[in-house]
């Protein structure tokens, strides 16, 4: 009898231990802190240099001001474990480039970049202005994690793609704004999109602004997922983007 109590005792304490194990794994996993798979080491890739953006006769060059410019992506987390994880808010403060502004407003044109690298994860500011989906407790160690993915290989490859490029295919008249046709370079693959933008021009000032849906899988790019699917980055963001020109 006493052979038999230990015995299960110790086969509970095993399934107690298997448990807490099994439990700390898919925490850590939520933790956002799970990196791709390293890639094999390769030459690095050469891109095409980037064909000069046509200027339309007599436009108006303004340049972009990065101090008075912002874009946030924000991705959210899916998955029966979704609950383990955290919507992100990733930000750029370093567009760069110029806006072709045109007497005839559908004729204007834009080439602007940002740095890859550059990019933040989870501003305490920008999480408390992007509503109740972004609470403030998301723990530095998931910040960390969330921004080495970001940069991997396995999606933006920040050490061999330091820029994303933006560059305007052409505007159409929509209600009282527009829509841009935008070409995305990233990774040195191109994705067209055309997106909503509002446009106030305030003498030797220029504001943009927008707000879209946009798929990961629209930029050639595989959302991360982690234990087996059960906790997944969602393909579907939002794009959101104030431009300051001058």
């Amino acid at each position: 009898m006493e052979m038999r109590t230990h015995t299960m005792s110790v086969a509970g304490t095993l399934r107690g231990s298997l448990g807490l194990f099994a439990w700390g794994l898919l925490w850590g996993l939520a933790g956002c802190q799970t990196s791709p798979p390293a890639p094999v080491p390769g030459p690095p890739p050469t891109e095409a240099a980037p064909a000069p953006v046509p200027v339309p006769a007599g436009a108006r060059e303004y340049k972009v001001v990065a101090q008075e410019s912002l874009l946030q992506i924000l991705v959210y987390r899916g998955g029966a474990m979704s609950k383990l994880g955290h919507n992100h808010v990733i930000a750029s403060h370093h567009l760069q480039g110029s806006v072709f502004v045109a007497k005839d407003p559908l004729a204007t044109s834009f080439d602007i970049r940002f740095p890859v690298n550059e990019l933040t994860v989870d501003e305490p500011a920008l999480r408390e202005a992007a509503g109740p989906d972004f609470p403030a407790s998301v723990p530095q160690n998931a910040r960390d994690g969330t921004r080495v993915n970001l940069l991997s290989a396995a999606l933006l490859d920040g050490a061999n793609y330091p820029d994303i490029r933006l560059r305007a295919t052409g505007f159409e008249s929509a209600g009282e704004g527009y829509t841009a046709g935008i070409e995305v370079t990233l990774k040195g693959a191109t994705h067209q999109l055309r997106v909503p933008v509002s446009v106030v021009r305030d003498g030797a000032s220029l504001t943009a602004h927008g707000e879209f849906p946009l798929k990961q899988s629209e930029l050639g790019l595989k959302p991360f997922s982690v234990a087996m699917g059960t906790l997944v980055v969602l393909d579907d963001m939002r794009v959101r983007f104030t431009l300051v020109a001058r």
